[in-house]
């Protein structure tokens, strides 16, 4: 990770496990194991020791980067002689490849982050919802591209983060189900004011395509306050992909509801043929065309070992 993160182009100080641990100062633990283990998704194993590791100095750092932000926005409402404005959530992106623990990461973060004293009000969206429809992409093609940047509906993702950064209230976004593989026709999810959001997804850290005229065009990113992209090599991905597979094989795909029903009941063979050609034709050319290459634009890197350890942390200078 010395040679791909700090190599002269990226500011960013690396930390050992046990030099990002000390980090923690006196932070409470206020995670039970139990609420830990609920926490976790499929075969993406954390253990205790792993928070109070990891992310208990994370949720510190991030405690304090809130407050400052609480404190700039006050100066500047002073300033402005804008007292009565509303105040800006804080915006988090946890980004990563597919199988990495995202999702973990950024449920466990909000747990944590929910109990400080000035981030009461922490909510967690993930990307997923922003997908287009499955019948939107089998029309354009792009069902072989789901998770790729253009099978999103970035326009809407912009709008809703836009109208989340302006102090909105209300803010509806829609909801994804894995089980189907589809987004939910008019169902949705409100997110009113927090302190923190949390956005977890693939291609958060994806910046735009510019264009030649100079017109302004966010990023999603630009919305984001701090974020955290999840890395891990590839071998150790692939293992885990085709792991979470066979294991979904055995669980969710025997729902009748499931969009991958029809792998509940091949041959193990079969299940691992599919599961390597998905890995390989969808999940590995996006993970190396899209992802990756977002990885120096996150304000910390948590690079994964094997066994889903974190073994070391990367954060960028200010």
């Amino acid at each position: 990770m010395d040679q791909r993160v700090e190599d002269g182009l990226a500011p960013y100080r690396i930390f050992t496990r046990a030099e990002w641990a000390s980090l923690r100062a006196d932070t409470p633990l206020t995670l039970t194991a139990q609420e830990v283990g609920r926490l976790q998704s499929l075969n993406d194993p954390i253990s205790l020791e792993e928070v109070v590791a990891i992310y208990l100095p994370l949720s510190r750092l991030l405690s304090l980067y809130v407050a400052a932000t609480q404190g700039l926005f006050k100066a500047t409402q002073r300033f402005l002689l804008a007292e009565n404005e509303t105040k800006t959530p804080y915006i988090i992106g946890v980004a990563g490849s597919v199988a990495v623990g995202k999702s973990t990461t950024a449920r466990v973060l909000q747990a944590l982050l929910a109990r400080w004293p000035n981030t009461p009000k922490v909510e967690l969206v993930t990307t997923d919802g922003f997908l287009w429809p499955n019948a939107d992409l089998e029309r354009q093609g792009l069902m072989e591209r789901k998770g790729f940047p253009e099978s999103y509906d970035t326009n809407a993702l912009l709008r809703f983060l836009s109208d989340i950064k302006a102090g909105r209230r209300h803010v509806r976004a829609p909801v994804y189900s894995h089980l189907t593989y589809d987004v939910v026709p008019g169902e949705s999810i409100e997110v009113d004011q927090p302190d923190i959001l949390i956005v977890e997804g693939l291609n958060v850290l994806q910046p735009a395509r510019l264009p030649k005229d100079g017109a302004a065009i966010p990023f999603v990113s630009d919305f984001f306050d701090f974020s955290v992209y999840l890395d891990a090599e590839e071998d150790p991905l692939h293992d885990w992909y085709i792991r979470r597979f066979m294991r979904l094989r055995e669980t969710a795909f025997r729902d009748p509801r499931s969009f991958f029903r029809k792998y509940a009941d091949v041959s193990e063979a079969e299940a691992l043929q599919t599961a390597e050609r998905l890995w390989s034709r969808i999940n590995l050319v996006n993970l190396r065309e899209n992802i990756v290459p977002t990885r120096r634009r996150a304000s910390l890197i948590l690079q994964k070992g094997d066994s889903h350890r974190i073994e070391q942390v990367a954060l960028r200078r200010l």
